[in-house]
């Protein structure tokens, strides 16, 4: 099938407008290009995402750009805010419903195109399939998450179980094997009544993946046959596993000298011993939790080096603040050579790459998850929102995880003996956390294994679904 019908195939990517979904996608690209090259690949999003893509003196991404118009401002948002990480988490939601209205910009955009299309889209742009179907274009989903965090995050929205009980744990009413707790929800999600605006912008998601052809997924096989299972239950269309689709936008220049120093720092430091700290681009801890997290590191004895962000409720895009840690902790911890703040932006795969990195303390964002779990490095959950609490549920089963804390909300308490603690197991010479590392390196062989010569399980998805593709377009 690498014949004419595959070079005259286009495909055009559509990644929702957050940091953490671009990466994925544009590694989707390359695999996709890998299998058919010279095939034709657009990904499109707004101006200024896709100039974050190719800053100044960067080399260009090896797909097209094209970028739909969006005015945030018109929308009640920030002038200039593109991306989940411009914005407060209560502007989410605005956020979501303004993200809908680049539908006609996106339906002229493939009605131009000559070449037969395929149009992958993120599951928040879900509502592309009826415009695939308008424009007869072939039509998949991809979920740069996981299979089990996804299904359970659209089950409790499409049902809210939690509403149906004044118990603090509740099954799922179709996977009724799978218990949550309370304060495994996500505010939005733990207020929700079914008739607020959240409840029907992912109730609409839902309603629209049940319209595509497939659902690609960013896991293995063989790491989560029950959660693709549940995925196919509750969407009833393909669900194709290609993971480990992963990697992450070329930095800026900007970012050279400090990359330099924070290697320099994990280049004097023995192998493992380094616990990296990270909450992803838009996530954030509240500023108490702030302060017992950096007393229970300096406690633990351990170097650290840490990603720092704005507490919650703090403007997302400001600058550091040391009034946010304790008085004279960053001094303390310089002066004793055990930590490292990076304020904002840290190149996290080189850092978990490095074999001075020894643990990841994460909030268990799945690019985060496979960025760590593929280097082979244990992890402490901390997981703050959308589908976070259930990706955690999957690695600690696995083996690779152990939950420090749950929330950034006022009632999510976080105790420094209990970090110093958490900290001194996976990092330690204990029983669990030697079992962690064994745990953590065999799952890493697993996920190389998907994409390892023609046979993996991924490659064979992959594959197999580029040639129903040009199968379907060969029909028409």
């Amino acid at each position: 099938m690498a014949g004419e019908e595959a070079r005259n195939l286009h495909v055009v990517l559509f990644p929702f407008l957050a940091h953490g979904h671009i990466p994925a996608f544009l590694r989707l690209a390359g695999h996709l290009q890998a299998l058919r090259p010279g095939l034709d690949v657009t990904l499109v999003s707004t101006p200024r995402l896709l100039g974050s893509l190719c800053p100044p003196g960067a080399t260009s991404p090896p797909v097209q750009l094209h970028a739909l118009p969006f005015t945030p401002a018109d929308h009640g948002l920030p002038d200039g805010a593109e991306s989940l990480a411009d914005l407060h988490v209560h502007q989410f939601i605005t956020f979501f419903q303004a993200s809908e209205s680049l539908r006609p910009a996106f339906d002229g955009f493939v009605a131009g195109i000559a070449s037969p299309v395929c149009i992958i889209a993120d599951a928040f742009f879900a509502w592309t399939a009826d415009v695939a179907r308008a424009r007869g274009a072939s039509h998949a989903v991809f979920l740069p998450g996981g299979a089990f965090g996804n299904a359970v995050f659209f089950s409790v929205w499409e049902h809210l179980p939690h509403t149906l009980t004044a118990g603090d744990e509740f099954p799922l009413l179709d996977f009724p094997d799978v218990v949550l707790h309370r304060t495994q929800l996500p505010r939005f999600m733990l207020a929700a009544t079914g008739t607020d605006p959240w409840t029907a912008f992912f109730r609409r998601v839902i309603a629209s993946c049940r319209k595509t052809n497939a659902v690609l997924v960013n896991t293995v096989q063989e790491l989560e046959p029950s959660g693709l299972a549940m995925l196919r239950a509750i969407f009833g269309v393909q669900i194709l596993p290609i993971g480990l689709v992963l990697t992450a936008p070329a930095p800026s220049k900007s970012h050279d000298d400090d990359d330099a120093r924070i290697i320099e720092w994990l280049d004097a430091h023995p192998p493992r011993s380094v616990l990296y700290i990270s909450f992803g681009s838009q996530n954030s801890i509240s500023i108490h939790q702030m302060a017992e997290l950096a007393l229970g590191l300096e406690a633990s004895g351990r170097p650290f080096l840490w990603a720092v962000r704005p507490p919650v409720g703090f403007e997302p895009t400001g600058g550091f603040d040391p009034r946010w840690l304790p008085a004279g902790f960053e001094d303390r911890i310089a002066q004793a050579s055990k930590g490292l703040l990076v304020r904002g932006w840290a190149p996290q795969a080189r850092i978990l790459a490095h074999p001075s990195t020894g643990a990841f303390m994460t909030h268990c964002g799945w690019n985060s998850i496979l960025e760590g779990v593929s280097h082979g490095v244990p992890l402490l959950g901390w997981p703050l929102g959308a589908e976070q609490f259930f990706n955690a549920m999957v690695v600690v089963e696995w083996g690779v995880c152990a939950e420090v804390a749950r929330g950034n909300l006022e009632s999510s308490a976080v105790e420094r003996g209990e970090v110093a603690e958490a900290v001194g197991m996976v990092m330690g010479e204990t029983e669990k956390g030697e079992g962690m590392r064994r745990n953590a390196g065999a799952t890493a062989r697993a996920m190389a294994a998907a994409w390892q010569g023609p046979g993996g399980s991924s490659a064979v998805s992959l594959e197999g679904f580029l040639r129903c593709v040009e199968t379907s377009l060969l029909l028409r």
